[in-house]
């Protein structure tokens, strides 16, 4: 994004951050799963998806996140980039994040309190920017550089929580100890490989367990069952001679 009205005293790598259009699907990896570009590598100067970090994993990446729908960074991580007091933070997922630009609004803000200096969002006091694209704006306007501004840095990982993300979706063998599960069956074939994939041979074990875990439930459940009482119809009962009415008892004579 060209600084419109400034000059060109702007690093380059802050340039194309401040342009760059995020979360869109890789044109490399177009058929892969999760294949939003939400990493910013500054030393390329480009923006990458989860399956290209791996040419990319001793550079300076920044990991771009989403919130109401625009583009964040962490704090913590425009910090190592710049000086980002008066820049309003805002808090998701227990994490502090700040814009990358500034944000369209409706309808101009006509109630009291701090406004952007440069797009006259409103803001809580004590800021004085919505963004750091407005911060930058502003900088140059005014001093004619943002150079001062920003910091000299020269490691600047991914989180571990991001990395280990990332790393994930290249690696096929996504099974851990702990995902994997103790089964009598063999899935293995006799050169030691396995059959399957490792995603087909967890749900295959999974599947394996289930059932065995469903039939020795089943068994080990008695269910109680009614004692057998046998049905006789009247008729077997009268040719059987069962309960039948004895008759009229005769005495003996008197002597």
């Amino acid at each position: 994004m060209k600084m419109v009205g400034f000059g060109c005293d702007i690093p380059h790598w802050l340039e194309i951050l401040l342009g760059e259009k995020f979360f869109n699907a890789c044109v490399v990896h177009e058929c892969a799963k999760k294949n939003e570009k939400n990493i910013f590598c500054l030393d390329c100067c480009t923006s990458i998806c989860p399956h290209c970090l791996l040419p990319h994993r001793h550079h300076r990446l920044l990991q771009i996140r989403r919130y109401v729908y625009h583009d964040v960074i962490r704090l913590d991580d425009a910090q190592e980039l710049m000086d980002c007091s008066l820049v309003q933070s805002y808090t998701t997922n227990s994490a502090k994040v700040v814009f990358l630009n500034q944000r369209p609004m409706s309808r101009p803000f006509r109630g009291s309190g701090n406004l952007c200096y440069t797009c006259e969002r409103s803001l809580q006091d004590p800021y004085l920017f919505c963004s750091l694209a407005c911060k930058v704006h502003h900088t140059m306007n005014v001093k004619g550089s943002a150079t001062k501004h920003l910091h000299n840095f020269e490691f600047l990982p991914l989180p571990d929580r991001a990395r280990g993300e990332a790393f994930s979706e290249l690696d096929d063998r996504q099974m851990t100890p702990e995902s994997v599960l103790d089964s009598p069956v063999s899935l293995r074939t006799s050169s030691g490989s396995s059959s399957t994939g490792g995603a087909l041979s967890c749900r295959a074990l999974a599947c394996t367990a289930t059932t065995e875990f469903v039939k020795k439930k089943r068994s080990s459940v008695s269910v109680p069952r009614s004692p057998f009482r046998p049905i006789f119809s009247p008729a077997s009962d009268n040719a059987g001679g069962i309960n039948r009415r004895k008759g009229v008892p005769h005495r003996s004579p008197l002597h």
